[in-house]
């Protein structure tokens, strides 16, 4: 059963999960980011969070023609043209993936975290959509250690159709600053979803089974 489709059949029965796809919106967007935007990956981490939410904000009303026009080949060129590394996806595959990343090849990783972010923005495009001129993301009151090396930021996305989404962000400190790795909507964790689907995937069909399974609807 193809990955993507696991997944929505899983989001039918829970409404929870109907939700996560506005904070994999912005989960995404981190990666075409402007290359003026001003962020300090070395701010505090709220700071952080704050810069990347409202940069891609702009991003979405800068792009709205393209974005809701649901070209994915469109979409996938403004990701591959705005890459900036605030956020570690090839971290969150190999969480995903569990002890199965010790299997892989280097040439099977780098093939699994392409797939990966191809199956995130395709199964997730239709949110970009979603967003109008009064989507406004809301950091809540930091808590805990802000000099820890992993540390979560709260936030609501706000919508002008919608009740507020609460999205938290997991982020590690690196030598070169904050990096974000995983989110949880409404209390669902990505990595952890998709940990459980990958396992089933791998186990059945191996790396390469789960690596066709995420391109399949690729095309």
């Amino acid at each position: 059963m193809p990955i993507s489709f696991m997944f929505q059949h899983h989001c039918r029965r829970n409404w929870s999960w109907a939700l996560l796809p506005m904070g994999l919106l912005w989960f995404l967007l981190w990666f075409h980011m402007p290359a003026s935007a001003a962020i300090d990956p070395k701010a505090a981490p709220a700071d952080f969070v704050q810069a990347v939410g409202s940069n891609a904000l702009e991003i979405v009303k800068q792009e709205q023609d393209t974005i809701r026009s649901g070209d994915l080949d469109a979409i996938n060129a403004i990701v591959d043209v705005h890459v900036l590394p605030y956020v570690n996806l090839e971290k969150t595959t190999r969480l995903a993936a569990g002890r199965h990343w010790r299997e892989a090849t280097p040439a099977q990783r780098e093939k699994l975290v392409d797939a990966f972010t191809g199956t995130l923005v395709r199964t997730y495009s239709s949110a970009f959509r979603r967003v109008d001129s009064r989507s406004r993301l809301e950091i809540l009151p930091f808590r805990g250690d802000a000099d820890a090396g992993d540390v979560v930021v709260r936030s609501l996305l706000h919508q002008s159709d919608a009740p507020p989404v609460a999205i938290d962000y997991r982020l590690e400190k690196t030598a070169g600053g904050w990096k974000i790795y995983d989110l949880n909507v409404e209390g669902i964790w990505l990595i952890q979803n998709y940990r459980n689907q990958f396992a089933q995937q791998i186990s059945q069909n191996g790396i390469d089974g789960l690596i066709d399974a995420l391109n399949q609807r690729k095309h």
